[in-house]
């Protein structure tokens, strides 16, 4: 499935909502479904700056697509994170470099968020880019 396909879906879904109480309450479920972090990647080097609770983010490179994990110390944020993780893993570097970001505007997350969590938002999606450049140039050589 492509990123924007992925996209579309996620819009899909907050579609079905009618209040912004039971989205919260669908992105937390969504971060229960995380998959666990390996306490080996819980290192100060893979958390994100700019986040106002602790986000690791790690990135492998294999069969030339990304694989993310990631976890959280606050439920919302794991679900903010978890979303971007459906999205963004398993695509190849090029793909995610090139990927609009405006689902997180179309579900109106952003303007839902506290000033704090929407910068940590915004962290979150600049690492994940970062991971993508990184890789892509693992990838050219």
């Amino acid at each position: 499935m492509t990123i924007k396909e992925i996209q579309e879906e996620i819009i899909d879904e907050f579609s079905m909502f009618d209040d912004w109480m039971d989205r919260y309450e669908y992105i937390i479920e969504l971060g229960k479904s995380l998959p666990i972090i390996s306490s080996e990647y819980k290192l100060d080097e893979n958390l994100i700056k700019g986040c106002q609770s602790k986000v690791w983010l790690y990135s492998e490179l294999e069969d030339e697509t990304i694989k993310f994990t990631a976890d959280s110390d606050a439920i919302l944020t794991k679900g903010i994170v978890a979303l971007l993780l459906r999205v963004y893993s398993n695509q190849k570097p090029v793909d995610i470099l090139t990927a609009e970001t405006n689902f997180i505007d179309e579900i109106g997350l952003k303007e839902h968020l506290s000033p704090t969590r929407a910068n940590g938002l915004v962290s979150m999606v600049k690492q994940i880019k970062m991971y993508a450049i990184a890789q892509q140039a693992r990838l050219q050589n």
